[in-house]
């Protein structure tokens, strides 16, 4: 619209300058032929000669006159054409920058020159330093020295030279996105583009939520370790200590503590391999032949010692990373044995023999055992490596369904449905999201203790918590025969939204669960800088002296077998985390009030505003999709969701099948593809094997519920990206425009 509106003022402007010409021409000629009346007045001559003179005169400059008005008229009506031009590509002009300016992303647009032309209020807040500064026409590399000067980049904060040699590199390939970490501790993705002019088109995005939810994972797989480590060591019948690089203890036994005789606090006064091999050798006075030594050299060092009246076996073996593991196995009383077994034979020779034959078999029996255990430690260290696969794929398993569902959810809402009918497909899809939270928080607050997770304060408005809650209880409540009452209040709350959501639902569930008849009722009371979120039923009430202990693991107030009595535990421990007190009003026969205090928050911009899903699916209509995945229930969700927005959809089961399906030439616009398929296969190789086939390099999107560091390492290389399971509808048709764009 911009372009035509200029074409069109170029076109006014070479029309009005050549009016303007022909006007300079017909004044010079009005000037002549008044020059020459005035010249011919003053000569002597036939009067009616000058008579005719005249009247030829006249007519030839109302000729003119007239030529020059409607030269005057022509230019007037350029003027105004001209001035049209100018307002339609002015309100062009403000349309765009209102359709920029809307939405999430920050969007910024360079010219040819690599001058700024256009950017919108969300760019300027990923360079809050720098914003002032910003202004149209400036060049990138400006912009990018700007930034490096007032160390917005992390990188810029070591080497802010480099960080703009590295950025302005990036900038000039303009070939897809990076990610980019800020010094105030978010992460953006930038994603540049080149216009058909020759201009770049970039896209900031804030993913410091999915870096955070990162590092929580990780968190808790070290966790998990850790605890299945230790489990491992404290099974172990010899004493074992594991040390890292630094000589520092990062793993020991009890066995450890109970052969050594080390004090309790051992491992806080003397937590190094020096201090260790000290005890050893002044307080147990061991005798270790230089076997306890920190060495160099890889391998493994067996030495048998003595201390007092016990005999150790040593075995200290050097790791590849740099640490030592140091094992004693107390082997007094084989040793005993063996002393006993030889004075036998010299006292009772005829004897010998026999006892022989029997010391052979303890030895034996022994050597059995030591057998047995290396086994079995063997099969302890398979077991956990046998397990942490189990743990991945059962988690792969459990979302799988719950990825169907939310696709055929989707896909039934985007179609024309009954108004009771699609009342129930939100409700469902509420109850979806539900249970996907409920998921994740069961995940996080199982580490609660370990203190893998920590409490992420937003602010949000406590009215959407509680209409979610609304919906989710209603159906329960009906079912149990009791009125539901959520009072909410318009007020913005400041708290982790999942942990206050699970909080309360915890809080509901409990109230139906004990009520037998009347209401449960929700309610909040307002105070100056909190807010009291209250559940109220009418059930048989807490005797006070129980009322402590119902926050306790495994605790039921009866003997209902619904519910585990965890509950209220975790209650306890993540309103502990939120610093949320939480309290209990209550008496036998009168009903109980569970209470929480939530902090008032600051109202926020609300960026969650309809769209018009018609509009965006209209860009979709008529591409072709290749879902490739071995659930069928999953190509039966895509399929119904893709083709709801217009999308031509063909789904299979491993490349065979989907090479299969497209005769020669033929490739799809886009393909979707399962991480972990049939018989090994996995997403990365069909991608490469369907784009050979193809011939093209065809756009791809991986999905997977493995959100481990080194599949997204894998995939950020191979410039594919990922979607983590349930997919979410609304993420999945945003990434499929972005990359169809």
């Amino acid at each position: 619209m911009t372009g035509m509106a200029a074409d069109i003022a170029d076109a006014d402007l070479a029309d009005v300058a050549a009016l303007r010409l022909e006007v300079a021409k017909l004044r010079k000629i009005n000037a002549a032929l008044i020059d020459r009346v005035e010249r011919s007045s003053d000569m002597a001559g036939n009067a009616f000669a000058m008579f005719e003179t005249a009247i030829s005169l006249e007519a030839m400059v109302r000729d003119r006159t007239m030529q020059l008005e409607d030269a005057l008229a022509r230019l007037a009506s350029a003027h105004a054409e001209l001035a049209a031009a100018h307002d339609s590509a002015d309100a062009a002009r403000m349309r765009l920058r209102d359709a920029i300016d809307s939405i999430n992303e920050g969007f910024v647009l360079f010219d040819a020159d690599d001058r700024l032309l256009l950017f919108n209020e969300a760019y300027l807040g990923f360079w809050p330093d720098i914003a002032d500064h910003l202004r149209e026409g400036m060049r990138f590399d400006e912009i990018a020295r700007l930034a490096a000067a007032h160390h917005t980049p992390r990188e810029a904060l070591i080497a802010p030279d480099r960080w703009v040699s590295e950025r302005l590199a990036r900038h000039s390939v303009a070939r897809g996105g990076y990610v980019q970490a800020l010094a105030d501790g978010r992460w953006v993705q930038v994603n540049e583009l080149r216009t058909s002019e020759g201009g770049i088109v970039g896209i900031y995005t804030d993913i410091t939520e999915a870096k955070a939810e990162d590092a929580r994972e990780r968190a808790r797989e070290l966790a998990e370790r850790n605890i299945i480590l230790q489990a491992t060591l404290d099974n172990l019948s010899e004493g074992v200590c594991l040390f890292d690089a630094d000589g520092n203890v990062a793993a020991w036994n009890e066995a450890l503590q109970h052969l050594l005789r080390l004090p309790e606090d051992w491992a806080q006064d003397m937590g190094t391999h020096a201090q260790l091999v000290q005890w050893c050798r002044t307080e147990r006075h061991l005798d270790d032949k230089g076997c306890l030594d920190w060495r160099k050299d890889v391998g493994r060092k067996v030495a048998q010692v003595h201390a007092a009246d016990r005999c150790f076996e040593v075995r200290s073996t050097m790791l590849d990373g740099g640490g030592q593991v140091i094992g004693f196995t107390d082997v007094t009383d084989m040793l005993r044995a063996q002393a006993s077994s030889k004075e036998t034979a010299e006292t009772l020779e005829r004897r010998v023999t026999e006892r022989t034959g029997e010391l052979e078999a303890e030895v034996a029996e022994r050597r059995q055992i030591e057998a047995e255990l290396m086994d079995a430690k063997i099969a302890a260290e398979k077991a956990n490596l046998s397990k942490t696969r189990f743990l991945a794929a059962a988690s792969h398993d459990l979302l799988q369904p719950l990825n169907a569902a939310r696709l055929f959810v989707a896909a039934l809402g985007d179609r024309r449905l009954a108004l009771p009918t699609r009342a129930l497909v939100s409700q469902t899809s509420t109850a979806l999201d539900s249970v996907e939270d409920l998921l994740e928080a069961l995940l996080e607050i199982s580490r609660l203790d370990a203190g893998a997770i920590q409490a992420e304060l937003s602010d949000f408005p406590l009215d959407r918590l509680l209409d979610t809650l609304r919906v989710e209880f209603a159906p329960m409540a009906r079912s149990a025969g009791l009125s539901l009452h959520i009072e909410g209040e318009p007020v913005w709350v400041r708290s982790d939204i999942r942990l206050l959501r699970r909080i309360l639902q915890n809080f509901l569930s409990n109230a139906v669960r004990y009520t037998q008849k009347g209401a449960v009722r929700l309610h909040c009371q307002m105070s100056d800088d909190a807010v009291e979120i209250g559940v109220t039923d009418t059930g048989p009430g807490i005797p006070p002296d129980q009322q402590q202990l119902i926050f306790e693991e495994f605790r039921r107030f009866d003997n209902r077998q619904s519910g585990k009595g965890l509950g209220l535990a975790i209650v306890r421990r993540a309103s502990d985390m939120l610093r949320h007190p939480v309290t209990v009003q209550s008496s036998a026969g009168k009903g109980a009030t569970f209470s929480i205090k939530v902090p008032i928050g600051m109202e926020t911009a609300d960026a969650a505003h309809p769209s018009d899903a018609a509009g965006r699916d209209r860009t979709m209509r008529g591409l072709t999709v290749l879902v490739v995945d071995n659930e069928r229930a999953i190509q039966t969700g895509m399929s119904s969701l893709l083709g709801g927005w217009g999308c031509s959809v063909v789904t299979a089961g491993s490349f065979a099948e989907a090479a299969g399906q497209f005769d020669a030439g033929a490739a799809p616009d886009i393909i979707l593809v399962d991480y972990h398929l049939d018989e090994a296969e996995t997403g990365d190789v069909v991608i490469d094997q369907l784009r050979a086939h193809f011939g093209v390099r065809v756009p791809a999107v991986m999905i997977s519920a493995d959100r481990g560091e080194a599949l997204k390492a894998q995939l950020d290389a191979a410039d594919i990206p990922l979607l983590n399971k349930p997919v979410k509808p609304a993420q999945l048709r945003a990434l499929l425009r972005t990359i169809l764009k």
